[in-house]
């Protein structure tokens, strides 16, 4: 993500709504950031799951279905920790 930062900015130079906002003879900071388009989705930076979304198996067909994959996961872990 973009990041754009203008500290002791002149209010005079804002555009009206934001001057009607903050009030004239001011200077003020202003954070600019660039957000990535993602279909219609707000970036969930907080989420540190969602980087991973991709590799997420979206859904199971049974109980039989979950349970395998949590042992293949189980049998994962147990075999790096060797």
């Amino acid at each position: 993500m973009n990041k754009i930062v203008l500290q002791h900015y002149p209010t005079a130079k804002l555009p009206e709504d934001l001057r009607d906002e903050v009030g004239d003879g001011k200077h003020v900071t202003i954070t600019i950031e660039i957000e990535e388009e993602l279909g219609g989705r707000q970036p969930a930076e907080k989420d540190w799951f969602s980087k991973y979304e991709r590799l997420r198996r979206s859904t199971f067909h049974s109980l039989d279905e979950v349970n395998e994959h949590v042992r293949a996961l189980r049998g994962e872990w147990s075999h790096r920790e060797r």
